[in-house]
């Protein structure tokens, strides 16, 4: 039962006058028989002596036939719900101790099921020697009926059922209540768990935030969504979400918190997967942005080793990669990083042991946590193993680089002298680093070959047009082989991922046959503006209006402002103008002077699409978008008005 104290108005003073009226058995039957408020007696024995009309219905038929003592209820609550004993109800222990019991708060249970709460006044009752000789009880505030007994059934089942953790404590941090969710997540039965602290399910490290928590409840606070670490009955951790609320009593006081605990376990992984995912493809993005504007292959595989090197954690590592010289003679080189040249110069080229056979010959990746342990290792002569002075090798990792058409151009090689340094993410990581590498040596030995064919023929036209077709298709190689990374990448991340990487991809694609189509040294704006948003014209041409005088930017700059256009035509479907049905885009360019050069100044306006908010960080877009545009002379800027972006930019133009 719980007391309420303080509360000794009118109900209190007419307790307190009952016994005074015990001696005119008329006047005090009068009372209690026409009081609204239910009233009853009890003998010493705990017999119910009298009650009247009121006492009778709140407890309903038949409570005489049970002969319930101390009360008619059939079973007696806390307010929490815990089982009271009738010999420890506020009548009895008004008896038995012969002091009031007073705003004593209970629930009553009749005996069809349905309850009713109350609070109870009682007074033991004195004879004319100050004996006590039985008591009364007034029952007051009592809310009774059929719905607040479907609801606290209905809620009782709801906190029971729910998946999440459902968990009352006491200011002091005692345990109370504990749901089957809870029972679930953390691993304790309630019989476990129920009055011990709450502490047991915090790690030592962070029993600082529970003081933080009782600290902002006292303060009437509620925490939402408030993600943390707690501790299973195992011994493992569990990530988690709370939400904690302050439980208070009907006067207001703050007396316990309840806490809802959800297993984020699942969306953690999730979202490390996708972080792991997303920067994989950011690496593969940076890597590509390396090596496809470099045609230099010795620069080509330096820049290779470096990155993959520092990528893999690895001590060391090196390249070894096939030529071909003029004559038609083939010999190897090799590239190294972490290390000094000459800590490998006096071993000579890698021989075709059984260790290094599979890589040269292309048969597929060699990844061990510690080579000595490998049964390939060790078994050619003269040196069994790592020759002398040789850098430590314990942790091993091998990628062959092959070309699209299946030829072996190299391989990758790593080391570290700790086991188990290279992991399967690692492992993937560098095979499509390696891909990538093929089609860059490719394109590299394609361009010395071109340029070769080009002094040939005095640069004549038609080796510029096989050089630029020549190009073009191994750009759409390259192109290709990002996407299959990709999708090989993303196949358990969501499809939009996939699928705006993939459109960009393509966008890509169609920039370059601007470079492609005819022999030019700029490309018109019109042109650009046409093509770059061809799939979104086609779908809503009456939708956008573009204007601007005739102008062209250098072929240099026209694939820059294609994935430009392209992006914001893709952020205007999604989320812009072009995701309802009544939004406008508007593209207009002009040309204006700055220090003597001539500048493009090109503005996208958005109008009549959702309301736009300033995001609180920048998308892939907007910083590959700033970052395409870092040239001396170029320029960036996004405005998000209440109804549309404006986004505007300035290119320098030809002379």
């Amino acid at each position: 039962m719980q007391r309420e104290d303080g509360n000794g108005g009118a109900m209190g003073q007419l307790v307190a006058g009952l016994p005074q009226l015990a001696g005119d058995p008329a006047i005090l039957g009068q009372i209690i028989e026409h009081l609204p408020l239910p009233v009853y007696t009890v003998s010493c024995e705990g017999l119910i002596t009298a009650c009247n009309r009121a006492a009778a219905k709140l407890w309903g038929p038949a409570a005489e036939a049970d002969k319930v003592m101390w009360c008619g209820s059939v079973h007696l609550y806390t307010p929490e719900g815990r089982c009271i004993p009738h010999e420890q109800s506020a009548v009895a222990i008004a008896v038995r101790n012969g002091k009031p019991q007073t705003g004593i708060k209970a629930i009553g249970e009749r005996r069809d099921g349905s309850r009713f709460s109350f609070t109870a006044h009682a007074m033991p009752l004195l004879d004319g020697t100050g004996a006590v000789v039985g008591g009364v009880n007034v029952l007051f505030d009592v809310i009774d009926g059929e719905n607040s007994d479907i609801t606290a059934h209905r809620l009782a089942a709801i906190v029971e059922s729910s998946d999440d953790a459902i968990i009352s404590k006491t200011l002091d941090g005692t345990i109370t209540s504990w749901n089957a969710g809870a029972e679930r997540i953390f691993g304790y039965a309630a019989g476990e768990i129920i009055g011990k602290s709450i502490l047991s399910l915090i790690p030592p490290e962070r029993h600082s935030e529970e003081d933080e928590i009782i600290r902002r409840l006292k303060n009437g606070e509620r925490l939402q969504h408030f993600e943390t670490v707690r501790l299973r009955k195992d011994g493992e951790f569990i990530p988690v979400s709370l939400t904690v609320s302050p439980i208070r009593r009907a006067d207001g006081v703050i007396v316990g918190a309840s806490k809802i605990a959800r297993d984020i376990t699942e969306r953690k992984v999730k979202d490390d997967l996708l972080a792991r995912q997303t920067a994989v493809l950011e690496t593969l993005n940076q890597v590509a942005a390396v090596i496809s504007l470099d045609l230099d292959l010795d620069r080509i595989v330096q820049s290779v080793t470096d990155i993959a090197t520092e990528l893999t954690g690895a001590r060391f590592g090196a390249f070894f990669y096939n030529v071909t010289a003029p004559d038609g003679e083939s010999y190897q080189l090799f590239t190294l990083s972490g290390a000094p040249r000459d800590a490998f110069e006096s071993f000579g080229m890698p021989r075709n042991t059984a260790v290094f056979a599979p890589t040269f010959a292309g048969e597929g990746v060699v990844r061990s946590d510690d080579i000595r342990s490998d049964t390939r290792y060790g078994r050619n002569s003269p040196h069994r193993g790592m020759p002398q002075g040789h850098l430590p090798v314990v942790s091993y990792l091998a990628v062959p680089v092959k070309s699209t058409s299946g030829d072996v151009l190299g391989g990758l090689f790593f080391a570290h002298d700790e086991p188990g340094i290279f992991s399967e993410d690692t492992e993937a990581l560098i095979s499509a680093i390696a891909s990538q590498t093929a089609v860059a040596m490719d394109n590299a030995r394609l361009h010395k070959a071109a340029q070769a064919e080009v002094e040939q023929r005095r640069r004549a036209e038609g080796a510029k047009e096989l050089l630029l077709h020549e190009l073009k298709h191994r750009v759409k190689n390259t192109l290709a082989t990002i996407q299959a990374i990709a999708s090989q990448t993303f196949r358990q991340a969501p499809k939009e991922e996939l699928s705006a990487f993939i459109s960009r991809l393509l966008a890509l694609s169609t920039a370059h046959d601007l470079l492609t189509e005819k022999d030019c040294e700029a490309v018109g704006v019109a042109h650009i503006v046409a093509r770059a948003l061809g799939p979104f014209l086609d779908r809503d041409r009456e939708r956008v209006e573009i204007a601007g005088p005739a102008a062209a930017v250098p072929s240099a700059k026209a694939l820059t402002l294609a994935m430009i256009l392209h992006e914001l035509a893709t952020n205007a479907v999604k989320y812009g103008a072009w995701s309802n049905e009544s939004g406008i885009v508007t593209i207009r360019w002009h040309i204006t002077e700055n220090d003597a050069k001539k500048v493009l100044r090109l503005e996208w306006s958005e109008a009549g699409g959702p309301r736009v908010f300033s995001p609180k960080e920048k998308g892939f877009g907007s910083r590959m978008i700033q970052r395409a545009l870092r040239g001396e002379g170029d320029q960036a800027q996004f405005v998000f008005r209440a109804d549309g972006l404006v986004f505007s930019m300035n290119i320098e133009l030809v002379d």
